[in-house]
């Protein structure tokens, strides 16, 4: 019998904290969700933001770097001290976990687009944990993502996911603006139900997306006959709360095509 199949993102404003440092805790916590997922039978792909914000911790650069130096830098040292961090509370469950560094050309049909599913294939076939993220080091420009979400929605449908979870520093979609009293989660989106008017055009604090990228990254997926849920990482036990359907959990649900 088919395994389920898992994407999880991670964006940057779930894994930081308020003064731009990693959190540790939560990242932790979000660990664990993680491995009770795995001890249910479900195959999972982690897509992880976090390296850039990482990599501005760890330097104190006393000259000016343009934007592109700056986002190569931190991210080559971010990346290391990220992915130290998952391999080292990932082994307390005997967890093993493989780093996958991916570009945009890489997701052109062809050759590199079969190797880099070979490789993620195999890796879940040998119970070894995928963590993706973009190869910040050499995509930049109009060679980058646009964001970890986009990356994210392209690897649920190269890996033929079942879920693709979309984890911010928000609820959801809401009707309004969140800070607005009245505002209400929109808990479920039919097929091509048009959510364009309620959606904020403002990015996340330490990551490059937003919900707009989030919004449209849900609407491609779900074309593809894949469920997206976008919801609160900061939320306690927000994963198994999700996959065990529990009542009255708070997120966003893009029902995928071709389900009644």
């Amino acid at each position: 019998m088919k395994k389920k199949r898992i994407v999880i993102k991670i964006g940057s404003n779930v894994l930081t904290r308020q003064d731009g440092k990693l959190d540790v805790t939560r990242m932790s916590a979000l660990v664990d969700q993680i491995a009770w997922l795995r001890k249910q039978d479900i195959e999972v792909i982690l897509v992880s933001s976090g390296a850039v914000a990482c990599g501005r911790r760890e330097l104190t650069i006393d000259h000016s770097l343009d934007s592109v130096e700056q986002r190569q830098l931190f991210s080559a040292v971010g990346q290391v001290k990220l992915v130290g961090l998952y391999y080292d509370l990932f082994r307390e469950f005997g967890i093993h976990v493989g780093q996958v560094l991916t570009m945009k050309e890489n997701f052109e049909p062809g050759e590199q687009y079969r190797n880099q599913q070979a490789c993620m294939t195999v890796m879940l076939e040998n119970d070894v944990l995928p963590i993706v993220n973009e190869n910040d080091t050499v995509s930049v420009t109009e060679l980058m993502f646009t964001d970890n979400d986009e990356l994210s929605g392209l690897i649920a449908q190269m890996m033929e996911a079942d879920t693709l979870v979309l984890l911010s520093n928000i609820d959801g979609i809401f009707d309004r603006h969140p800070d607005d009293p009245a505002a209400e989660l929109i808990s479920e989106v039919a097929p091509g139900r048009d959510l364009s008017e309620y959606i904020q055009p403002e990015k996340s604090a330490f990551g490059r997306g937003g919900m707009h990228s989030k919004y449209t990254t849900a609407q491609k997926v779900q074309k593809n006959g894949i469920r997206v849920i976008i919801a609160n990482g900061e939320r306690e036990n927000i994963l198994v709360d999700l996959i065990e359907n529990k009542q009255n959990v708070p997120h966003t649900e893009f029902t995928p095509y071709g389900i009644n």
